[in-house]
């Protein structure tokens, strides 16, 4: 029997592939890092093969202003080189805030009796998300909350059906990820039969102790269970996933070692690791005693390393970022490895419509970047980055393996700068300020120079077809 056997809806057959005997040794081996060695693992990194967990580790106990101005730079180097200037844009819509959990860090734990519960109906999911489409989003994350009668594969398929088939003139929502509970082989294999992008379920720790005390009661208080989320992902045909941890909870280079395993694993099951990763700090939440007082608050100097680090460890994979970050902190993460980002959110069931402002009665947590969605493309083209809405590779199968074998030799730009490109022409056309148009535009004339040349001259007439009406052209 394959040690990674999972019984569906029951434990593991061995121990986890998170070993933490492991992860302690490595942590005490590399307390003591030397500096010339941090500087040739620096210099490795700029080869896009990765780190080792002993590299990363070594990395994550460094603290030398002159180590962290390599370390940043050359994140900077890593991410321009595999991503270029693009930053994909996404918004989260949350449908069902009902959750039998009780996670000492959300306000959506189940006993959390002041929070304003709420699921979605047909007709309130399709005005969020006509809401959202009017302000010139492309792809949404859904997020539910886990509940046996309120977030049955049945309603998560329906919400996923109403939020595709919503319109604002010619625009619609081209990309829906979702942000769920862990499920069955049988249930995930359905959700992708919804036209999924990428299914996220995030460990929040991968510590066991910690893990346990976060998590009193419910269904998430099954380490084994969730942890093995996406073998089953995998195993249902889903080949585009996303982890994360929460910032916060446990020591943070423990975490990212675990982390780090966790793609290790994937890679050497599957042939492919996570699509993305998410690395949301702890934020005020109402009635979360964790949110309110983490157990290992992670500052902004180690928070910019550790996003550094990570886009070094796992240079191919997307790293998402979202509000729950300052405006400043967040345009200074951009630089150093960040791929994706939320923009515009609301974290509640019913938000777009019912409020203008945040509610802590309602909210799963602090937002703390509350620019709209055209304020925040306005800030990125000034700063010389490409703000993207693309969803080319998940509609022509570029996913998983097919993915990975453009972005390793890096040839996925070929394709990506234009479709951003042409992905800001449409926003710009149809929803940006005057202000942001011409930003985006002056973006536009500038990277077109940067286009793969076989692709220039018909990128140059997709964009000049966008901005005579057409829509939704993409390579």
């Amino acid at each position: 029997m394959n040690p990674l056997t999972i019984i569906e809806n029951g434990p593991r057959v061995a121990d986890s592939f998170i070993d933490e005997a492991k992860i302690n040794d490595i942590l005490a081996r590399t307390s003591k890092p030397d500096k010339k060695r941090a500087l040739e693992v620096i210099e490795k990194a700029k080869e896009r093969k990765g780190l080792s967990m002993e590299e990363t580790a070594l990395l994550l106990q460094t603290h030398d202003p002159e180590l962290d101005e390599a370390l940043f730079k050359t994140a900077r180097h890593v991410k321009e080189h595999i991503y270029g200037k693009r930053l994909v844009l996404f918004a989260p819509l949350y449908i069902s805030n009902y959750c039998v959990n009780n996670c000492l860090y959300c306000a959506f734990r189940r006993d959390n009796t002041e929070l304003r519960r709420r699921a979605l109906t047909p007709d309130e999911i399709r005005e969020e998300t006509e809401i959202l489409l009017q302000e010139g989003h492309k792809r949404l994350l859904v997020v539910f909350g886990e509940h046996p009668h309120k977030s049955t594969i049945e309603y998560i398929g329906e919400s996923i059906e109403t939020v595709y088939a919503a319109r604002d003139g010619e625009s619609q929502i081209r990309r829906i990820n979702v942000n769920a509970a862990p499920m069955t082989v049988d249930e995930l294999r359905v959700l992708k039969s919804f036209g999924i992008g990428t299914f996220q379920s995030f460990q929040e720790t991968y510590h066991r102790e910690t893990y346990r005390i976060m998590h009193p009661s419910g269904p998430k208080s099954d380490y084994n269970w969730r942890v093995t989320a996406m073998d089953r992902a995998f195993e249902a045909g889903i080949d585009d996933m996303g982890i994360g941890l929460l910032f916060g909870l446990y020591d943070i280079r423990w975490e990212v070692l675990a982390l780090l395993a966790h793609c290790n694993h994937l890679e050497e099951k599957f042939g492919v690791g996570p699509h993305t990763i998410s690395v949301p700090r702890l934020e005020p939440a109402l009635n979360a005693p964790a949110a309110n007082s983490p157990p290992h608050p992670v500052d902004d100097e180690t928070f910019k390393r550790v996003v550094a680090i990570l886009r070094l460890a796992v240079p191919y994979t997307g790293m998402i970022l979202t509000t729950r970050e300052t405006s400043e902190m967040r345009n200074e993460a951009f630089k150093l490895g960040v791929s994706q980002i939320s923009a515009g959110s609301r974290t509640y069931p019913g938000a777009y419509k019912e409020h203008k402002e945040h509610l802590p009665d309602v909210e799963q947590f602090t937002i703390h970047d509350t620019r709209s969605l055209d304020e925040v493309i306005a800030e990125l083209c000034r700063d010389g980055f490409v703000p993207s809405f693309c969803t080319a590779c998940y509609r022509l199968g570029r996913t998983g393996h097919d993915f990975m074998s453009l972005a390793k030799p890096s040839e996925i730009q070929n394709f990506c700068l234009p479709n951003a490109l042409l992905t800001l022409r449409e926003y710009l056309v149809d929803y940006a300020s005057p202000s942001t148009k011409e930003l985006g535009e002056n973006v536009i004339k500038e990277k077109l120079r940067d286009v793969y040349e076989r692709l220039q001259a018909e990128a140059e007439k997709r964009l000049a077809r966008i901005e005579n009406g057409e829509h939704d052209l993409y390579f």
